[in-house]
């Protein structure tokens, strides 16, 4: 059985996510390593903070805090959040820790060593003010396109427009804010991109078949535009210093790695610092290196995808060693609020920390993952929302498992009643049942996530049409054997909807579980025997009836939600 792999695009470090950034990589990689874990697989799942580059010293300097500090601080905000959602990362690591400047040193130096990597004299701005070299995002002015007067030195935020910074109408340095600039020449190094052209192009043929359309596509995109020699050095206080013993000079000058070719290398560096905090050991080199039995998964939104599907692999091709490359790359479009775009920077949507002041993670992680943007962008709407909380997890789920357990208790007491044996309405149930199962369970492996949705919806009103169809508030009237078969039959859907359910909505899902006294239930995956049988449950097991899982949203809630965050203009 292969080992799994999961990586999702890391979350930069400037401030709090908004909730695009949560499904378009981190949630999807959660929700499919619970499912994989559940079917009994070997999975590690890694993330980390993207620390290093401009904007993190620029937020630092806002902030008031040493950048290290600042990342320190935020790297903890972040983590706490995740947790919140319910994301099980094996571990979350950091951009800036030592085994990530160790790692993207000795990825340098390999790839100097095979000739891929060249120190080249470039012009570029430096401020006489702040006595250094400016790299883009540290310059802004007006931009000659649209005159937004804070431009950025590598593009417009306003008008999108990507800039150089020679390009600036009255051009300051972002630090002092002083204009008295310059153009000097400088030296940086430079990937060769170009000389590992014709191995990306054989790999992305060979690997990318089964990937979406989306990942291959904007792949093949940039290599039919060729690849381009890139500069992988900054002007920079914070990053991963260049190695002193083979750039002497440019170390002496501070320079640091550019922050897109460090954090990809941050992947491999978080499952070191993984193995590193467990004092007994771990074997981390496996999941990488000559890892041939390691199926390799990564999740991100498709800004991410070509320095994941070209740039990256071009630099572990580089190296001429055996590092694991990418299996399978699951891209995602946008959410949209209202069909804008979230933004971090301009605050416009919802971000994570005000998603779970609102409502529990399981109503954002439902809902998230049941609109995905997989095909197609996704306008999130505080209507859509409320509509699906309301539909399918108030009525079509919580109200299934409150009214079961509610009304068994209330005629049989607090044991699962026994009743009649099993007839051709549960036989029928049961097919269905297991049918639904094997779809769902082909969505979730597919990485079909809406899809998968669908069913395991699909999977909760099957319960629903046979409570209705049975209808046991009737049948104790006049059979009281049936009627504790249909409720025995309707609490073992409940413990297959747990199981089944646990990677959309774990906190519910930790919940009907625990509604039922079953010694070491580990809540193992369901077999199609199993669903086809539905007696997991036995009468006589001792149940509870849990708190109501998920409250409707009313009128007045989704006004106070407009109000707060705005909606359609």
């Amino acid at each position: 059985m292969a080992r799994h792999l999961i990586t999702s695009a890391l979350p930069y470090i400037n401030g709090i996510k908004h909730l695009g950034n949560m499904v378009g990589s981190m949630l999807p990689a959660d929700v499919y390593g619970r499912y994989m874990r559940q079917r009994g697989h070997d999975v590690l799942y890694i993330c980390a903070t993207d620390e290093h580059g401009t904007p993190a010293e620029l937020a630092a300097k806002d902030a008031g805090q040493s950048v290290d500090a600042f990342c320190a601080e935020q790297h903890d905000a972040q983590k706490a959040i995740y947790d919140g959602f319910h994301l099980q990362f094996d571990h979350f690591g950091r951009s800036s820790s030592q085994q990530n400047v160790e790692l993207t040193q000795h990825f340098a130096r390999k790839l100097h060593e095979n000739g891929f990597i060249e120190e080249r004299a470039i012009r570029q701005v430096f401020s006489i003010a702040d006595d250094r070299f400016l790299p883009d995002r540290y310059i802004v002015g007006t931009c000659p396109h649209c005159g937004y007067d804070k431009a950025r030195g590598d593009q417009c935020e306003n008008c999108t427009r990507v800039l150089d910074p020679t390009d600036l109408i009255d051009a300051r340095s972002a630090i002092s804010g002083s204009s008295d600039l310059e153009v000097r020449e400088t030296k940086h190094l430079f990937l060769l991109q170009s000389k590992l052209q014709g191995e990306v192009e054989q790999w992305i043929d060979a690997s990318s078949e089964e990937w979406p359309t989306l990942a291959s596509s904007i792949a093949r995109k940039w290599l039919t535009e060729g690849l381009h020699d890139r500069a992988i050095t900054r002007d920079l206080d914070w990053g991963v210093p260049v190695p002193a013993d083979v750039w002497p000079e440019l170390a002496a000058e501070g320079k640091v790695f550019y922050v897109w070719f460090d954090a990809p290398i941050e992947y491999i560096a978080s499952t070191k610092e993984w193995a590193d905090a467990d004092p007994a050991g771990r074997d981390w080199k496996s999941w990488w290196y000559e890892a041939d039995d390691v199926r390799y998964t990564e999740f991100m939104a498709k800004d991410n995808v070509p320095f994941h599907s070209v740039m990256f692999p071009a630099t572990e091709l580089g190296t001429r060693e055996p590092w694991k490359k990418v299996d399978f790359l699951k891209a995602f479009n946008w959410l949209t609020y209202y069909g804008g775009k979230f933004s971090t920077s301009q605050k416009r949507g919802i971000f994570t920390d005000a998603a779970l002041e609102l409502l529990p993670a399981d109503y954002w992680r439902y809902f998230l993952m049941a609109n995905a943007p997989e095909s197609d962008d996704t306008s999130f709407t505080w209507e859509l929302f409320s509509s699906s909380v309301n539909k399918d997890l108030a009525d079509t789920l919580g109200n299934f498992v409150n009214r079961v357990l509610s009304f068994s208790r209330k005629r049989f007491g607090d044991e699962v009643p026994a009743g009649a044996a099993a007839g051709e309405a549960e036989r029928k149930l049961g097919e269905q049942i297991a049918e639904l199962l094997a779809e769902y369970e082909g969505h979730m492996e597919a990485l079909q996530f809406r899809k998968a949705a669908a069913a395991l919806r699909a999977l909760w009103s099957a319960g629903n049409s046979y409570l209705e169809e049975k209808a046991p508030w009737l049948e104790i009237k006049t059979d009281q054997e049936a009627a504790a078969l249909t409720l025995r039959t309707a609490m073992n859907l409940i413990r297959l909807y747990a199981i089944v359910s646990e990677p959309f909505i774990p906190a519910a899902a930790k919940a009907m579980r625990g509604a039922f006294a079953l010694d070491g239930d580990t809540a193992a995956w369901v077999t199609a025997d199993e669903a086809r049988a539905l007696a997991s449950v036995p009468a006589g097991t001792a149940f509870t009836v849990p708190p109501v899982l998920f409250a409707k949203i009313t009128e007045d809630d989704l006004e106070s939600y407009r109000e707060r965050f705005g909606a359609a203009e």
